[in-house]
């Protein structure tokens, strides 16, 4: 596309060789580029259209690199990735071996921190600044928090820390009353209705100017004015405000969409001494109007014209349908008949389905926002009292509620259903995005039934199985994307506990599976039986990885000499683990072998066939190993 101004912009300080007057052309081209690379190459669309104008500010009155942007969700910095280096690039984005998905510093130097969750930009922000400090440096650290982050519990963390640590962090608030779906809670109405006075902000940045000037604001002194002034704001606005009651200093709030107005404030801002807070205002997918009507859509459109709008959809005719709609009609079912039943999931209903529910049972479905250790413990309050939350959170995601689910939760045996979303590989996403972990990371921890369906009629019963009395703890780990089944209603069953299945009959060598990953295993045996190979495959749905199949793991133990464990997840901890621990305490010394994700290196982004097939769980590499370890154990490493 020939632009006049971006294609003669490789870094950013090509665009710093431009005049103000020209940045408003520049956002728009950007603006432009991005939709027309996101119709062909899907991607986060909507949320770094909402930060043209921000981003286009930021590189031209910062010097970056050497200035630190951390970013916050790095969906936001798509026009990040254009203005730095990899404009020729981003046609790559999110492909196998392509650019990353979200800001990577292996991948740039512009690309200062990892930020592939929510709400850790103040924090690593603020060590940087700190270690500056220490070290010597002087220069700007500047953290950009938005759609939605503000909520979780690790911004309010930083936010506490920063004012009590010094520094001259700079805070970017990109306000737009959204996350994923519309931001929820106290903080999106506390900043709807947090206002200022334009001109009280600019005799005070003056006068500010004015003291630094002539010396007579050191740390000390400067703490006490900044008291002094946050007082004196509040009596004329006759209101309070949150960051200046944490001695951090309130500018705003801004047009996000004016860029020339946005330079002005960031380079009066750019020297000032001690911590800020810029707060300004954007529309998520501003300048695409289909963006701007529907931005929960259009957070990730998938393929699109960009002419039209029109989204390119898939044939949906005659397939399985996805498995987190599965959970959410299987949902509403289940509390129709149940009034205990209520559904709690952190700022992802319509990532997860829950809005199913939220649509039939409004007041019974419960979005917290981006938080989720909160929707564990909010989760197991409401099981203390009785009622039986299902509490959906990307595997990914779910990480960071370790705590709340051991301490919260299990300790306590509550009847809290865990159901883990996005769990294995999730593709395109990446390292930050897979749900690598939860199987090894959990089944170490008391109390807690953990198990993963192999098709939609399992996720069902599974699903009613942990809402029946007496249940505990329960975790049920599904994929993203879509199952196997066309025909996926079935009746609403309670399946055994601890209880695997027999899939397939065989002499020669056995597999053990759990979830979704089962169907390769299928598909595995299908291929050895279409090269006419003579091998005899059992296959075990294992089901259950905590309590496991006893039962199953003496009968394969005693009666084959050749164990493969397939995982969609981390080897070490998870079933290929929990079998050979058995077998060793037990005795037993049949040659295993474990495919799953490897141990120690994180798996990148690419479509989920690729990766399947990089770690070796995909049909074919599972069927070259079942050959291989049927004719010479030893080979099996």
């Amino acid at each position: 596309m020939n632009y006049k101004y971006l294609n003669n912009i490789k870094y950013p300080a090509d665009l710093r060789n431009l005049s103000v007057e020209a940045l408003p052309d520049v956002c728009s081209e950007l603006r432009d580029d991005i939709v027309k690379e996101l119709s062909v190459n899907p991607g986060h669309l909507a949320s770094s259209l909402g930060v043209t104008e921000l981003t286009v500010a930021l590189h031209y009155v910062y010097n970056t690199p050497e200035d630190r942007i951390v970013w916050d969700v790095g969906h936001q910095a798509y026009g990040h990735k254009i203005l730095t280096g990899r404009r020729e690039s981003f046609s790559t984005n999110r492909k196998l071996g392509g650019l990353h998905p979200f800001p990577t510093p292996s991948e740039s130097e512009y690309d200062t921190f990892t930020c592939g969750h929510a709400s850790n930009s103040i924090s690593a922000a603020l060590g940087m600044a700190v270690a500056d400090a220490h070290n010597g440096y002087n220069r700007h650290v500047v953290a950009v928090i938005g759609d939605g982050s503000m909520s979780g519990g690790l911004a309010f963390e930083g936010l506490n820390n920063v004012a009590s640590s010094p520094n001259d962090l700079l805070i970017i608030l990109n306000d737009n009353n959204m996350s994923i779906d519309r931001s929820v809670g106290g903080m999106k109405q506390y900043l709807l209705s947090l206002n200022t006075n334009e001109s009280y902000n600019r005799w005070r940045y003056r006068a500010a100017q004015w003291l630094e000037g002539h010396g007579f604001l050191n740390d000390k002194r400067r703490k006490k004015a900044i008291r002094l002034s946050n007082a004196l704001k509040s009596a004329l606005s006759s209101q309070a405000n949150i960051f200046e009651g944490l001695d951090i200093r309130y500018f705003g709030p801004v047009d996000g969409h004016d860029v020339k107005e946005l330079v002005r404030v960031l380079r009066q801002l750019k020297d000032m001494k001690g911590p800020k807070l810029l707060h300004i205002h954007t529309i998520k997918g501003k300048g695409y109007e289909p963006a701007e009507k529907a931005a929960t859509i259009w957070h990730a459109p998938g393929k699109f014209d960009p002419e039209t709008g029109e989204r390119i959809k898939e044939n949906t005719d005659n397939i399985p349908p996805k498995y987190q709609d599965v959970f959410g009609e299987t949902l509403v079912e289940l509390a129709k008949a149940n009034p205990k039943i209520v559904g709690v999931t952190p700022a992802m209903p319509s990532g997860c389905s829950m809005n199913m529910l939220m649509k039939e049972m409004p007041d019974r479905a419960f979005d917290v926002g981006i938080a989720e250790g909160h929707a564990v413990t909010f989760s197991g309050g409401m099981a203390k009292e009785g009622l039986t939350p299902f509490c959906n959170i990307y595997s990914a995601f779910a990480q960071r509620a370790y705590d709340n689910i051991i301490h919260d939760v299990a300790i306590e045996g509550l009847n809290v259903v865990f159901c883990l979303d996005r769990a294995g590989i999730v593709g395109e996403d990446g390292a930050t995005h897979h749900g690598a972990f939860d199987l090894a990371a959990l089944r170490p921890v008391p109390n807690l039934t953990i198990c993963a369906p192999m098709n939609e009629h399992e996720l069902r019963k599974m699903m009613y199985t942990a809402q029946l009395p007496g249940m505990g703890a329960f975790v049920i780990r599904y994929p993203r994307g879509r199952g196997v089944l066309t025909d996926w209603r079935c009746p609403l069953e309670e399946i055994a506990i601890g209880k695997g299945r027999k899939v397939a009959d065989g002499t020669d060598v056995a597999v053990l599976s759990i979830g979704n990953i089962g169907n390769n295993v299928t598909k595995a045996i299908e291929i050895l039986h279409s090269e006419g190979t003579d091998i005899s495959v059992a296959h075990y749905d294992m089901r259950f990885l905590k309590p496991i199949d006893t039962e199953i793991l003496n009968e394969v133990g005693r009666n084959f000499k050749y164990v493969i464990t397939v995982e969609d997840g981390v080897k070490n901890g998870g079933l290929g683990s929990a079998v050979l621990e058995y077998f060793a305490d037990h005795d037993m010394t049949p040659k295993t072998i474990r495919l799953g994700m490897p141990t120690d290196t994180f798996v990148e982004h690419g479509t989920v066939a690729q990766l399947q097939h990089i770690v070796g769980i995909d049909p074919t590499t599972i069927a070259e190993v079942i050959k291989v370890g049927s004719k010479n154990p030893h080979d099996l490493n």
